[in-house]
């Protein structure tokens, strides 16, 4: 695919040189963040979205060649290739274009034209559309014979060809495709008798919103309200504006033929042009809010999955529940299941009782921390905790997915002799320790951070997610003693495969001592070495670097490094000013340049940071149900989801409210995502509570101050007030404005 880097290079802006180099490497099956980590020299310092781009225009470029080569070969086929065709085929630019050429030359069913023109009615449409001034009446009546009964049937077939013609027309086609995108409307309405049934539709019961204007979320909202037959949709422009387009085009004047050629050509739009342009408009338009759609699911995942945690600390977590109790479980500081436990802190005559059964646990297991689920009876689970002084940190943990984990064949081969409540308790401790590594076992789609995931292209999903995934597991990196093999597997190179394999080795052989002994695990060659080797951890190893994001093609270098200072490589290790006497061009050659450098040396000064943060406790309000929520109150929250049109807030009872884009600053913003994060912390006021639709309305920025109106100063230049026009002025001001200037 080099050969399309110059095309690919041009539609996004990077160099020639750049996009040849990131499509050798990609054909070389280097992974993307192999590429953007570790060859920032041959791409120029390209990031991981920019390579994103390449690989995806490259895609794209790929199919439109194969296409536009299939068009050429049928029409060719077919004799009727010529010069000028061969010219609108090179100056395609766009898979519409290429089609809209290919049209009249496509196979078809049998159509109304070519029933006429089997008729012999040809000639006379072609008359038609010379508009000269001639009886068409007597002329079509030479065009009776025993499949044309008379005149009219003879105009009417001649019409039919003229529509058809209209219709494959491709500057026709491509006017009336820009009217679409420009003017045209989604509008829909709900079917008869259909309003009780689809009341959760009810925004949409009679809309109508510009195809350019109407956001992602609301596109989905109509297009589900279609699929479950609640809702008519309907897009297409003014009809009168449409027919002026072609109108405009094939009508000369005002003759004999006007009156049938205007015929045609309403026609041409009503059957064939705006049925195609609408279902055309409709697969562009649900691509567009899918793309958004799951580009908004892809950061909030990127952001779930860098959430902070807790570390390596011997936790105890909490399934709660109430009829049939809590499900406890103790994990040492590695995740390893220590042991199970039930209580029914919930009723009355037992709460001493597993009150000193937790502090036992807590006792006997030497416990860090504890993790509580946020589903049913958490926060009361949490409260309960919390009356016993252990003087832990205690953790409300998000337990989105976790009943899918726990009954997931994961869960059943790492704990196959356990119930499916104790896994659900075991994913909820872990994920409090390394949501990622925890994560990682669950479908994405089934985390709950997405916008209308169900409705969107799932191929498309699955691809965006499971990258996105990778990208956040290669960017913490994996500690190659430790991680599970589904962890290991998104790490560049590994795959699902090799990942079992060195679990397996690893359980045969111990911990691994270097990285190097990564290549005696079966089927792991040099290449994904390459791939693989710098996102691995090893802590505590024989080669202090192997704890470090240096890769060990740089080993070398670290160790000229050290022998120039007169020290050893450990005695780099964390020595920002001893580093930064380091210039960075003397260790350059010709396979690594100054942007590598510059990252070994970053990397040096903090080896083997985990980029994300720690993680801190959270205090809700003392209301646990929706009906203690009442408008005006001042809460503490945090943002569970966010979407395009608002961010949803947990605020401690079973329902997260919304807060809607408009509340969130006194600034404009275009979407949540400017201010926001998930997990992050946040104040809310109430605006709105409905219990019996379960919707809680917030605001954030009701408790932001207003940023302060410029006042100008002893020092500004005030100024020159400008003085109203005496026609806006009442009239006694008027007349005294009069007076004053008649006396100056």
């Amino acid at each position: 695919m080099i050969e399309l880097a110059p095309i690919i290079a041009h539609k996004l802006h990077f160099t020639k040189q750049q996009t040849e180099a990131v499509l050798a490497l990609l054909a070389e099956s280097a992974t993307i963040p192999f590429i953007a980590r570790y060859r920032k020299d041959n791409t120029g310092g390209l990031d991981e979205v920019q390579i994103q781009q390449i690989q995806e225009e490259a895609k794209f470029q790929k199919e439109f060649s194969e296409r536009k080569a299939f068009i050429e070969k049928t029409i060719t086929e077919q004799e009727k290739m010529t010069e000028a065709i061969q010219q609108k085929l090179n100056k395609a630019t766009s898979v519409s274009e290429l089609e809209d050429i290919y049209l009249p030359f496509k196979p078809k069913r049998k159509t109304k034209a070519q029933t006429a023109r089997e008729n012999g009615l040809e000639p006379l449409a072609l008359k038609i559309l010379e508009q000269e001034d001639a009886d068409l009446d007597a002329i079509a009546s030479d065009y009776i014979n025993e499949k044309v009964a008379d005149a009219a049937t003879a105009l009417q077939g001649a019409r039919d060809i003229i529509a058809e013609l209209v219709n494959e027309d491709a500057t026709v086609r491509a006017k009336l495709r820009k009217l679409f995108e420009d003017k045209a409307t989604l509008q829909s309405k709900i079917i008869a008798d259909k309003e009780s049934e689809g009341i959760k539709y009810k925004d949409y019961f009679d809309f109508s919103e510009l195809v350019n204007k109407v956001p992602s979320h609301r596109i989905l909202a109509v297009f589900r309200g279609f699929m479950e037959g609640f809702l008519r949709m309907n897009i297409a422009p003014d009809e009168e504006t449409a027919l002026e387009f072609i109108n405009n085009i094939y009508v000369k004047g005002m003759s004999s033929a006007s009156p049938h050629l205007h015929k045609s050509i309403k026609d041409a739009y009503r059957r064939l042009l705006q049925p195609s342009l609408e279902s055309e408009c409709r697969t562009t338009l649900k691509a567009r809010a899918d793309e958004e759609a799951i580009n908004v699911f892809a950061e909030n995942l990127r952001q779930l999955l860098l959430s902070s945690p807790l570390g390596s600390k011997r936790t105890l977590a909490i399934d709660p529940g109430y009829r049939s109790g809590c499900k406890v479980v103790c994990l040492d500081e590695n995740g390893n299941l220590k042991k199970t436990d039930l209580i029914f802190p919930h009723e009355a005559n037992k709460v001493v009782a597993d009150g000193y059964k937790i502090k036992q646990l807590v006792e006997d297991y030497k416990i860090e921390a504890i993790a509580v689920g946020d589903g049913t009876a958490g926060r009361e689970t949490e409260q309960f905790i919390k009356k016993l002084s252990l003087g832990l940190p205690v953790f409300l943990v998000n337990e989105d997915g976790a009943s899918i984990y726990s009954a997931s064949e994961t869960a059943r081969e790492e704990f196959p002799t356990e119930d499916i409540t104790i896994r659900g308790a075991v994913s909820i401790g872990r994920r409090l320790m390394d949501p990622l590594a925890e994560l990682v076992k669950i479908e994405p789609k089934s985390i709950g951070v997405g916008q209308y995931q169900h409705d969107v292209n799932q191929f498309r999903l699955k691809e965006k997610l499971d990258a996105t995934v990778i990208s956040c597991v290669n960017k913490v990196g994996v500690n190659l003693n430790t991680a599970s093999k589904h962890l290991l597997a998104y790490v560049s190179g590994i795959g699902n495969g090799l990942a079992e394999n060195i679990v397996q080795y690893r359980n045969e052989n111990g911990a691994f001592q270097s990285r190097k002994q990564l290549l005696k695990v079966p089927r792991l060659g040099g290449k994904a070495f390459e791939q693989a080797a710098g996102f691995l951890r090893i802590s505590a190893g024989k080669e202090v670097l192997d704890a470090s994001a240096v890769h060990p093609e740089a080993y070398s270098i670290v160790a000229n490094m050290a022998a120039d200072l007169g020290v050893a490589v450990a005695d780099l290790m964390g020595k920002e000013a001893l580093l930064d006497t380091i210039e960075p061009r003397k260790y350059m050659d010709e396979s690594i340049g100054e942007l590598t450098i510059r990252d070994i040396l970053n990397e040096l000064k903090k080896p083997g940071l985990d980029p994300r943060s720690g993680v801190q406790a959270f205090e809700f309000a003392n209301i646990y149900k929706i009906e203690e929520v009442k408008p005006g109150m001042e809460l503490p929250g945090v943002v569970t989801n966010i979407t395009r049109f608002g961010a949803f807030i947990d605020i401690g009872v079973k329902q997260d409210g919304l807060v809607h884009v408009s509340e969130i600053s006194h600034q404009f913003i275009s979407e949540p995502g400017e201010m926001l994060k998930l997990n992050q912390q946040v104040n809310v006021k109430v605006l709105e509570v409905d219990p019996v639709r379960k919707r809680i309305s917030l605001s954030i920025k009701q408790l932001l101050a207003a940023p302060a109106k410029k006042q100008y100063n002893g020092n500004a230049t005030v100024p020159k007030q400008q003085s109203k026009p005496m026609a806006d002025m009442p009239i006694g001001d008027a007349l005294a404005a009069l007076k004053n200037k008649f006396k100056k």
